[in-house]
């Protein structure tokens, strides 16, 4: 499912229409987005939460020549599944 199959559920359900179930995801994600660059956690219950993680600086090996390469720190997003959706996915 993408943004655009997400927005037409909301639509179809007759809860919001096409327009606003657009304005209301494009919100949501910026919000989500605002949060994650401040540090903070997103924590939707039932869901799952979204983390900021970062990423130590570390040797690699380049696969094609098999010179040594140093691979910059780096952050990311992480998702961690809510007990209850796991278990729901897990029957």
């Amino acid at each position: 499912m993408n943004k655009n199959d997400l927005i037409s559920a909301i639509a179809e359900k007759g809860v919001l229409s096409r327009k606003d179930a657009e304005t209301a995801i494009d919100e949501a994600i910026e919000i989500v987005k605002a949060a994650l660059l401040n540090g903070e956690a997103v924590k939707i219950s039932g869901f799952g939460i979204f983390e900021k993680k970062e990423r130590a600086a570390r040797g690699g090996t380049n696969p094609s020549t098999g010179d040594k390469i140093e691979i910059p720190a780096s952050k990311s997003v992480s998702f961690k599944l809510s007990k209850s959706l796991k278990e729901e996915l897990n029957k």
